[in-house]
C-alpha cells in the first residue's frame, strides 16, 4: 500500500494547480510555471485547496505510479513556491570556477578547462573565497532538472576516495580510503 501516494497535497496560497485533458497536471505559482503528464489509470483530482491522487487497483504497477506522481507533484508545488538550490564544492589544488550568465567555465585539473552551457532555466553562480574551496550553486524550480545537471557537472570529476579531490555536492560525507602504509 503506497502511504506517500495517499497523502493529500495542500495547495499554498498565491498557487494554481489545474488538471488538463489527457492527464497533465499545471501548476502556476509565484516563481513559475510547470508542467507534468501523468499515467493515464492515475485519478487526480484538485478540490478544496487539496491534490488528490487514486489509482484503479492494487496492482505492483499501479502502486509505484501513485506514489510516484504525487511525490513529483509535491515537488512541483514546491518549485513554484520556493524553489530549489544545490551547491557543489570543488575540491583540489588549483580547481577553479567562473560564469559568464550560463556559461560555467571549470578548471578541474585537466589539461583543458571545461566549459559548460547550463539550461536557461536554471540560475548559475560561483564563489570562491580565499581559504575555502569554490563553489558552484544551481537554482531553479525544476528539481528534476536541477539534479540533472548537478550530477553531470559531478560526473565531470568525481570525488576520489584516498584524497577527496573532485566536484562533490556541498555537506556530502565521501568514504574514504586508507593509503598504502610506509616501510617495514
Amino acid at each position: 500500500m503506497s502511504r506517500i501516494g495517499k497523502q493529500r497535497i495542500t495547495i499554498p496560497a498565491g498557487v494554481t494547480v489545474t488538471v488538463d485533458k489527457g492527464n497533465v497536471i499545471v501548476v502556476k505559482g509565484p516563481k513559475g510555471e510547470l508542467k507534468q503528464s501523468v499515467d493515464r489509470d492515475i485519478q487526480v483530482d484538485v478540490k478544496d485547496g487539496h491534490v488528490v491522487f487514486t489509482r484503479p487497483t492494487d496492482q505492483i504497477r499501479h502502486r509505484e505510479l501513485h506514489g510516484l506522481y504525487r511525490a513529483i507533484t509535491a515537488n512541483l508545488v514546491k518549485g513554484v513556491t520556493e524553489g530549489f538550490k544545490v551547491n557543489l564544492e570543488l575540491v583540489g589544488v588549483g580547481f577553479r570556477a567562473s560564469n559568464q550568465g550560463n556559461l560555467l567555465d571549470l578548471s578541474l585539473g585537466y589539461s583543458h578547462n571545461i566549459v559548460f552551457e547550463v539550461p536557461k532555466e536554471l540560475k548559475v553562480t560561483t564563489a570562491q573565497e580565499k581559504g575555502q574551496n569554490p563553489v558552484v550553486s544551481l537554482e531553479g524550480i525544476d528539481k528534476q532538472l536541477i539534479g540533472q545537471v548537478a550530477a553531470k557537472l559531478r560526473s565531470l570529476r568525481k570525488p576520489e576516495p584516498y584524497k577527496g579531490k573532485g566536484v562533490k555536492y556541498a555537506g556530502e560525507q565521501l568514504r574514504r580510503k586508507a593509503g598504502k602504509t610506509a616501510g617495514k
